[in-house]
């Protein structure tokens, strides 16, 4: 049926080409509609609840919010994992799913469960569900800013307001916005400061006030009456609007004059307590918008909407107001697919070169030429359609030397074999000529050209396979590949026979070359590969006298790297430059916000000086939306850096951050650690708190104290380790707390209620919500507050009072215990086991040799009590899953490569003879790691599948070409010498335009490169190794397989 494709292809030619028009189109309409992105989102699919109660200390939020969520999430059905963080106001549990769950779906069964747990949770505490969001999800963040002179004029209350209600909203709107979340600035509330003496003077409780509030504050609906034909509608306005209708609030009578808010307190305005802040250029505090990508949307074109978008609202701003973005995620997009288009473009151009240089006819090399873009557009197509964006991995492994590889058997054939009826009729071809040995010249090869592009593509299919990270970042290649192959496969069958048709012609052949015959009668034009040939004759001839040398030398290297394999070390992923650093600063757990604030600030002044730094801003504690439950103890300062040709002098990453270490050494009381700011929020979102960096350790257990002194313990060992970097230790311990415990009996006899105190206790600082205040469109809480001077320490808490029934004043201090304490400072669970986490960044070495050590040296000195026990997570334990299934992936893929090899040939030991060239290809890529010292990583794992699919192709041209020369009646001698010779082209041209397609990419510096790096590079030295030794290994074992055999009748191994 393929022959039938191939003849009607050249028979109805301009058919094809409408056909090839109309995939132009489709590709171009495809391509504008591709999401692109810098990387897959490899976070987990994952939904996230977050509970509020800010009166709650972390074993409180624990017992009564936490763990009543927890148990009712833990029978979900497809969850794979509950973790779960107690913190001081909030509590966050992330349920995880499994990748092919719908996330909607997903979000639907978290949300009937928590109706559920919601009975069980105390009043006022509603827990809410994260936004539809991932790791890769803040894609622009922008600062609310006064101008220089201006900073008087607006306070951060009036910033944060205005980034509240004129700003969020508008950007909120951007489609594929699903939320706008804000750190730092001040909330502005409506707060009510009780005078407790005035109030228990007129015998007046603080929930006499709240109640006053509440039922003062409010509108209602009547209906309507009909009055002349009409009806009048009914409303009951009470709604306060300012401070003074507050102020007017009637809470009770005494002596018949009624008591109003302002006889027991003053109304004023003052901000919600605050657990995060943000500070830019050590400059102060500022006000921080984050746009979160939807998930599944494509970030370049969100990013840029939400920046045209925030442009606008610019105009709108009040005089002295500005809109600064600060981070946008379409400038490390462009950045990245920018690499990867200049390594895409400079290897098509180099493939073109080699092609035209080995053809030496611009018409057959702008045939082979043409399946590159469409073959390409074939892929887009196919992305599109299946919704994979065209990112650094997607697009990473595109070589368009193996997208023409089928066509440039097809077209050297035709050309070989029209310059040799040219030579032997000495004359010009008719056009049915012509096309007659055209067609006769395609068919003659089309089956190893099929059969090899399907080898390459089946060798892509086992990482289809791959799950977990691993297959997030490459299953989207292999698509794209396969998408690109196949796409080729058909046009190798179609379009590439119909322009051979279209615009091959026969050429004289220069003069003293006909007749200058060389093994075989085999006419020769081009001169660079006319002595090739002669240079590689006189080397076969050597081969084929003294066999067992290649064979031993092809043994021994492949012994050799083995060898070397083994002490490569290995690494994950290599890490993707993000254009940014950002250190991570923990303090003590018991540090204020406005200390965290200072220090913060002292930090960026030592970052700013740096030439390379173009601006920097810092996180600390956590957002409106803790969608980063930091505390304030924690903060993220964001280094963006400037493009790097932009740089005195040239740095890297390394020398960078130990640049920044030695600067902040003067920034006391704080311990940094440095990552990247996709690469820390993947690693948290996918490991839990406590699993910021390369290699996490966590160990599980009941007892805080006992976690915390063994995780200091594991610490003390990670940091003797060669190679380890900021260790850190999850801090569980060590927040100071005021613990006001009622006395029953005290209390008792006074006839109070334990509430009473309660009540007291909570209004005093944090305050009670007692309603909204609406200016317009804006909402503003109401809250109940002590006065300041009633608050100021543990001591002016003490003398406040507490009426008893019988009109006794009572302070607190005669009602209950009031003691300093240190407790919990956070607590995180996974699976409902409490667990610490410590973490270490690598540096100097590979990921894998330093964790071996330092699990070596961990279970030497650590020896942890029943019942608790330690894991390794991080990027080791992505590590250890993806070794793990390529394991599984490339027997699958040999085995695959095999079984086609002997459906083509139906002989074991021909099948046998070309899958040589796998390990001859192994052999390069493993001394191509080791001579750029590079590690084992997962991306050079897949480089290492993928050469293997290519390796045969050379292997099958030979066997299938020397089978072919036996079946017309050549000895076996002859056969091997006159078909190496013959396909000498052909083989140089598949193997030279394969590996140069992924030089640009292998010795690449751009953003992103590092990822794409190892792969290229594998396959690289794959090629020339394969290439070089099945030249001779294939020879000398076809003729120890093949000697005394003949080929059975129904194979040629070409054949239809």
């Amino acid at each position: 049926m393929i022959d039938h494709i191939v003849r009607a292809s050249i028979r109805w030619r301009g058919f094809v080409i409408i056909l090839t028009f109309m995939l132009i189109g489709v590709g171009i309409y495809s391509a504008i509609r591709l999401p692109i992105d810098a990387v897959p989102d490899v976070t987990t699919n994952q939904v996230q609840i977050n509970a509020l109660a800010p009166a709650f200390a972390p074993e409180e939020m624990e017992k009564f919010v936490t763990y009543p969520i927890e148990v009712m999430m833990g029978s979900l059905p497809d969850k794979e994992e509950v973790r779960s963080l107690s913190k001081f106001g909030l509590s966050q549990v992330t349920i995880t799913f499994p990748d092919h769950i719908d996330i909607l779906r997903a979000r639907q069964l978290v949300f009937e469960r928590l109706i559920d747990a919601q009975k069980n949770l105390p009043d006022g505490v509603r827990p809410e569900l994260a936004p539809i969001s991932t790791g890769l999800g803040e894609v622009f963040q922008f600062t609310v800013e006064t101008k220089p002179g201006y900073e008087s004029k607006y306070s951060l209350m009036e910033l944060r307001s205005i980034l509240d209600w004129n700003v969020n909203p508008v950007i909120r709107n951007v489609p594929g916005v699903i939320e706008v979340n804000v750190y730092g600035g001040q909330m502005k509330q409506y707060e009510v400061l009780v005078n407790p003496v005035k109030l228990l003077s007129y015998r007046l409780s603080i929930g006499d006030v709240i109640g006053a509030l509440e039922k003062n504050n409010k509108n209602v609906g009547g209906a309507y009456i009909e009055k002349g034909g009409e009806q009048q509608l009914i409303r009951g306005i009470g709604l306060v609007r300012d401070a003074a209708d507050i102020e007017d609030i009637v809470i009770s009578s005494h002596d018949g004059f009624p008591i109003y808010v302002r006889n027991v307190g003053r109304v004023g305005f003052g901000a919600q307590v605050r657990q995060g802040a943000v500070t830019k250029d050590g400059k102060g505090e500022t006000v921080l918008g984050i746009a979160m990508l939807l998930k599944g949307q494509n970030s370049r074109q969100v990013a840029k909407a939400a920046r045209a978008r925030l442009d606008d609202l610019q105009k709108t701003m009040p005089e002295g107001v500005v809109l600064q973005p600060v981070y946008d995620r379409s400038d490390l997009v462009n950045r990245t697919v920018w690499t990867a288009g200049k390594n895409l473009i400079e290897g098509g151009a180099i493939v073109i070169a080699v092609l035209f240089l080995f053809l030496l006819q611009v018409r057959a090399g702008l045939i082979v030429s043409a399946a590159i873009p469409l073959s390409m557009l074939a892929a887009i197509v196919g992305m599109h359609y299946f919704n994979i964006s065209a990112n650094l991995m997607s697009l990473g492994a595109i070589d368009f030397g193996l997208i023409v590889d089928a066509a440039v058997i097809l077209v050297e054939n035709s050309v070989r074999q029209l310059a040799a009826y040219r030579s032997k009729v000495a004359r010009v071809l008719t056009r049915q000529e012509r096309i007659s040995v055209i067609e006769s010249s395609i068919l003659e090869v089309r089956k190893s050209s099929q059969f090899g592009e399907m080898i390459i593509i089946a060798s892509y299919l086992p990482i289809l396979a791959l799950a977990g990270i691993e297959g997030k970042m490459f299953r989207p290649m292999a698509f794209t590949v396969i998408f690109a192959l196949c796409g080729a496969l058909v046009l190798s069958l179609t379009l590439i026979p119909a322009l051979c048709a279209f615009f091959l012609k026969d050429r004289n052949p220069p003069e003293g070359v006909i007749g200058s015959e060389d093994l075989g009668g085999e006419v020769e034009e081009n001169p660079v590969v006319r002595w090739l040939g002669h240079r590689y004759a006189s080397a076969l001839r050597w081969a084929l006298r003294v066999p067992l040398a290649p064979i031993a030398v092809s043994v021994l290297l492949f012994a050799s790297a083995l060898f070397l394999y083994f002490r490569l070390g290995a690494e994950f992923i290599p890490e993707l430059d993000e254009g940014a650093v950002l250190v991570n600063s923990m303090r003590p757990p018991s540090v204020s916000i406005e200390q965290s604030v200072l220090s913060t600030t002292e930090l960026e002044k030592a970052l700013k000086p740096m030439p390379e730094v173009e601006t920097i801003y810092s996180r600390i504690g956590r957002p409106e939306i803790a969608t980063d439950p930091m505390g304030p103890d924690i903060g993220d300062t964001f280094v963006i850096l400037k493009p790097p040709e932009n740089w005195p002098a040239p740095k890297s990453r390394e020398e960078l951050v130990e640049e920044m270490e030695r600067r902040l050494k003067v920034v006391a009381g704080t311990a940094f650690s440095f990552s990247q700011p996709i690469k820390l929020r993947m690693n948290e979102l996918i490991e839990g708190v406590g699993s910021r960096s390369d290699v996490a350790v966590k160990i599980f257990g009941d007892d805080l104290t006992v976690l915390d002194r063994y995780g200091q313990q594991v610490a003390r060992v990670l940091n003797k380790v060669q190679g380890s970097a900021d260790v850190k230790v999850q801090q569980l311990t060590g927040l100071p707390s005021l613990i006001v415990e009622p006395d029953r009996r005290a209390i008792a006899r006074y006839g109070i209620n334990i509430s009473n105190v309660q009540e007291m206790v909570q209004t005093a600082i944090a305050g009670t919500e007692a309603g909204e205040v609406l200016e317009g469109f804006k909402r503003f809480g109401l809250v109940v507050r002590l006065d300041k001077e009633f608050r100021r320490d543990a001591a002016s808490l003490a003398e406040l009072r507490v009426a008893s029934p019988g009109g006794q004043t009572i302070p607190i201090t005669q009602l209950a215990k009031i003691e300093a304490s240190e407790g919990p400072a956070e607590i995180s669970r996974e699976n409902a086991e409490r667990r610490i986490g410590i973490e270490a960044n690598v540096r100097g070495r590979d990921l894998e040799t330093f964790v071996v050590e330092a699990q070596r040296e961990v279970e030497k000195a650590v020896k942890l009590p029943p019942g608790y026990r330690l894991e390794w997570g991080g990027l080791y334990q992505n590590l250890q899953e993806g070794k793990v299934r390529l394991a599984i992936a490339v027997p699958i893929t040999f085995l695959i490569i095999f079984t086609l090899l002997y459906v083509t040939f139906g002989r074991f030991r021909q099948a046998v003879l070309i899958f040589t060239g796998i390990p001859l290809a192994l052999t390069g890529g493993v001394f191509a790691l080791v001579l750029r010292d590079m590690p084992f990583s997962i991306s050079a794992g897949v480089g290492f599948v993928a050469v293997s699919g290519v390796a045969v192709l050379n292997g099958l041209v030979l066997v299938a070409f020397m089978n072919q020369l036996r079946k017309s009646g050549s000895t076996l001698e002859e056969a091997i010498v006159r078909g190496c010779h013959t396909r000498l082209r052909p083989v140089l041209m598949t193997a030279m335009v394969g590996s140069f397609g992924f030089v640009p990419m292998a010795i690449a510096y751009g953003a992103g490169a590092e990822v794409q790096r190892p792969l290229a590079t594998v396959v690289v030295g794959g090629l020339i190794t394969s290439t070089l030794l099945t030249l001779f290994v294939v020879p000398v074992l076809y003729r120890w397989f093949e000697t005394g055999r003949e080929l059975p009748a129904q194979e040629d191994g070409h054949g239809s």
